[in-house]
C-alpha cells in the first residue's frame, strides 16, 4: 500500500501561469519520502545515524494536469522494487483523487561517510515493507 502525504500548494511554488512549476513536483516527492521514512523509522536521520543513506540515481515525471495555488494535493509513494542495493519507487500526485503527475524514482543505498554503495539493511527492508506495491 502506498504511503500518502498531503500538503497545500504554496504561492511561491507556482509559475507565472498560476500552476505548480514542474520542478517542484520532485521536491514534493522528496518531502513525501522524508515523511515516509519518519513513519517507518522515526526519522530520516535515524537510518543515517545507523550507517545507511540513499542517493537519487534516476527521477522522471509525467504531467497529466496542473495543480494550483492553495489546492490540497496528495503525494503517494510506493516501493515498486527493493533490489540488493537500490529501490525503485512509484510516485503519484493527486487532487481529490484525480491524477496530476506520475513519477518514478530510483535510489541507491550508500554508506553516509564514504558514499560507497551498500546492501539494503534488513531493518530498512522491514520498515519499508508496508509501502510495497510490488506483486513479487
Amino acid at each position: 500500500m502506498p504511503f500518502v502525504h498531503r500538503l497545500r500548494v504554496r504561492f511561491h511554488e507556482c509559475d507565472p501561469q498560476g500552476v505548480v512549476f514542474n520542478a517542484h513536483y520532485f521536491m514534493y516527492f522528496d518531502v513525501a519520502l522524508t515523511e515516509m521514512w519518519r513513519a517507518a523509522f522515526g526519522s530520516y536521520n535515524t537510518v543515517v545515524d545507523e550507517g545507511t543513506d540513499i542517493v537519487v540515481v534516476e527521477a522522471s515525471a509525467t504531467y497529466r494536469a496542473p495543480a494550483r495555488f492553495d489546492e490540497e494535493i496528495e503525494i503517494e509513494l510506493g516501493i515498486a522494487r527493493l533490489g540488493a542495493t537500490s529501490m525503485t519507487m512509484s510516485a503519484a500526485v493527486r487532487r481529490e483523487g484525480d491524477l496530476l503527475v506520475e513519477g518514478r524514482l530510483v535510489h541507491v543505498f550508500v554508506d553516509p561517510t564514504t558514499m560507497a554503495k551498500q546492501p539494503i539493511p534488513d531493518r530498512v527492508r522491514a520498515g519499508l515493507a508496508p509501502y510495497s506495491i510490488s506483486s513479487e
